[in-house]
């Protein structure tokens, strides 16, 4: 079985930082609470540039992938997240392998 993985890379404006960082906390906790299947949901913020951050996520498959992206509080927290965005966010798609995944 592989697992599904993203990275997102984002960027947000200094005076949203730390409502997207609030929101993101808030997206991270409910991943671990309500889905069982998501292996990885870390947010991370630059040492260089507290305005750059990348979110990386692993997902048991591609079902629980979708089960993310359709749950209720994703649909609640993404939209303002993105709204925080200085620029567009760049999202690459990775295939997990071994034990775990």
């Amino acid at each position: 079985m592989t697992g599904k993985s993203f990275i997102a890379y984002l960027r947000t404006s200094p005076e949203r930082r730390d409502e997207m960082i609030a929101l993101q906390t808030e997206l991270k906790s409910l991943v671990f609470e309500q889905e069982p299947d998501a292996i990885v949901y870390e947010l991370l913020q630059s040492d260089e540039n507290p305005d750059r951050f990348a979110v990386v996520a692993t997902f048991r498959d591609d079902a629980a992938f979708d089960k993310h992206m359709h749950i209720d509080f994703h649909d609640r927290l993404v939209p303002p997240i993105v709204a925080c965005l200085a620029e567009e966010m760049t999202l690459d798609f990775y295939r997990s392998h071994g034990q775990g995944a």
